[in-house]
């Protein structure tokens, strides 16, 4: 809830200056947030033009357009829209974001797709035998480059708007299939292309990234930037090749993105139970030692530690990082990127970081026992050590580590707090529906039937508002293993992680799925959900 306010106070101050300039100017407020949008009307609007002008199409009453405009003084982008339609325009004053917001959700964005991919759908699989050629012709192979750059524009364009975390473009039998992760779940964007197309958008894509066009056979990595919008945005590529072709990967980091949430990125706004927060932030403030985040990839790890960064920071300590890669900048950290085609690698990386005289240091992940020995060893002598490993729970952890030959008597020694985290998602507030669970399902759950018999749980519905996918945003939950003396003792002693589970439950830990339930159980999160990103106790 407090991020959802810390949001609604910063939107409310938007309001509020835009209101101001409203009746400055003489003309009436408009709340973008709760007017009903009409999509077919905005749709009928070149999109290009909208985005342009920064400007929302409302209604016609009598011959006037009505229209929603974040700046009403400017009079030269009101004669340029007046011309354009026609007709008399009747200005509205709404935020620059409540317009952004209000194009997003009458999906604009995928009409600029539509347009973009008319003609490269798959007619060739339909076409009778005999006529492949006509269709191939009617393409103009001779203006082809120039149709599949707008494509693969309009992908990339479509994929930020929708707020994308990635653009998969996987190769099939008879097409080529792309897909946006959207709160970690992927969806298709639109109707399959002919498999014609496959090479030239891969290729166009290689040549973005500066990639060799000519080599189809081995995986390929690359990068590339683009301005979008007055935003550079920084873009990964893998490239794979698969049996049907070669497979693409786009990772969008939209850091002007993060970077204004990373200006109010607190620990408090990342979902963790109150518990847990006033553990963790006793951890982030100690003095030395090290403190491990796990989860699989994709589940938050990253944004827990530059929250906990941004917390901690002062002019009076020097905080180095190295990461694979740099996603995001934060203001009075030095930050390095890991290159291992030159040498850079986290273990040669961290050693340097060493000789900078640093108080606090993050390790972007530990992958080898050679990372791992130094991140102790750095622990040990003083510094508060911030880094990441891929495990299941916070008990998986102590394996991976004693799995790489490190000491453990030295490694407990050292060792704060371990933080396992997920991500699920929020539902929809505008058009989640209660339900009743029966007995069975409940069991099924790990629930409690008597408990939960008559409670309102809530399930995933779908609206205009969430994309019709009945979730919108994505909130953490986490378990936290403090290291007691006889949890350190327990694991020294090798006894089964079984046992060890078992005291820290004496001790007051609540696990991830127990964290989970609490989400549940206050209608954030959907029974389903948790049950994908969760096993049953």
């Amino acid at each position: 809830m407090k991020k959802e306010d810390k949001l609604k106070g910063k939107l409310n101050l938007e309001e509020e200056k835009i209101k101001q300039i409203a009746e400055k100017y003489g003309v009436s407020y408009i709340d973008l947030r709760n007017y009903p949008i009409n999509s077919e009307y905005i749709r009928s609007f070149p999109v290009e033009f909208l985005y342009r002008l920064n400007f929302i199409p409302l209604r016609e009453n009598k011959g006037v357009v009505e229209i929603a405009i974040s700046d009403p003084s400017d009079l030269e982008k009101i004669d340029q829209i007046e011309q354009f339609l026609g007709k008399k325009v009747k200005v509205y004053a709404s935020s620059q974001r409540a317009i952004q917001e209000a194009l997003r959700r009458s999906e604009v964005a995928t009409k600029v797709l539509e347009e973009a991919t008319e003609g490269f759908v798959l007619q060739v699989v339909e076409e009778k035998e005999g006529e492949e050629e006509e269709v191939i012709t009617a393409e103009r192979l001779a203006d082809q480059d120039g149709s599949i750059i707008k494509l693969v524009n309009s992908i990339i364009f479509t994929a930020v708007q929708k707020r994308a975390s990635d653009i998969h473009i996987e190769s099939q039998e008879n097409g080529v299939v792309v897909k946006y992760r959207v709160d970690g779940v992927l969806t298709q964007a639109m109707n399959s292309i002919s498999k014609k197309f496959h090479d030239p958008i891969i290729s166009r894509i290689k040549i973005m990234s500066d990639l060799d066009i000519s080599e189809r056979r081995v995986p390929q990595d690359g990068r590339f930037r683009l301005k979008i919008k007055d935003k550079t945005i920084d873009f990964r590529v893998s490239i794979m090749p698969s049996i049907y072709g070669e497979d693409a990967v786009i990772r969008i980091l939209d850091k002007e993105m993060i970077t204004e949430a990373l200006t109010e990125l607190k620990l408090d706004l990342l979902g963790f139970s109150k518990d847990v927060l006033k553990k963790f932030r006793k951890y982030i403030h100690q003095p030395y030692g090290m403190i491990l985040v796990t989860g699989p990839t994709g589940s938050g790890k990253t944004t827990t530690l530059y929250a906990a960064l941004n917390e901690i920071k002062s002019p009076e300590d020097k905080i180095i990082t190295i990461e694979d890669p740099v996603e995001y900048q934060i203001e009075g950290i030095t930050q390095i990127p890991v290159n291992e085609k030159k040498g850079l690698t986290f273990a040669r990386g961290l050693r340097s970081i060493l000789r900078h005289d640093p108080d606090k240091i993050m390790v972007g992940e530990i992958r080898d026992p050679e990372t791992a020995q130094i991140a102790i060893q750095s622990a040990l002598t003083g510094h508060l050590v911030f880094t990441t490993v891929h495990a299941n729970n916070v008990f998986d952890v102590i394996g991976r580590f004693l799995h790489m030959k490190v000491d453990p008597y030295s490694f407990l020694s050292c060792l704060n707090c371990i933080l396992a985290q997920r991500l699920v998602r929020i539902l929809c507030s505008r058009c989640k529906k209660p339900v009743k669970y029966d007995e069975e399902i409940l069991i099924d759950s790990g629930l409690d039937p008597n408990k939960y018999k008559n409670h309102i749980f809530y399930e995933a519905n779908g609206c205009p508002e969430c994309n019709w996918t009945g979730y919108r945003g994505r909130t953490a939950i986490a378990e936290l293993l403090e290291l007691s003396d006889e949890i350190r003792e327990m694991i020294l002693d090798r006894k089964p992680l079984s046992e060890v589970k078992k005291r820290a439950k004496e001790e007051g830990m609540v696990f991830l799925r127990e964290a989970g339930i609490e989400k549940l159980v206050a209608g954030i999160t959907s029974l389903k959900e948790l049950n994908k990103v969760t096993f049953v106790e």
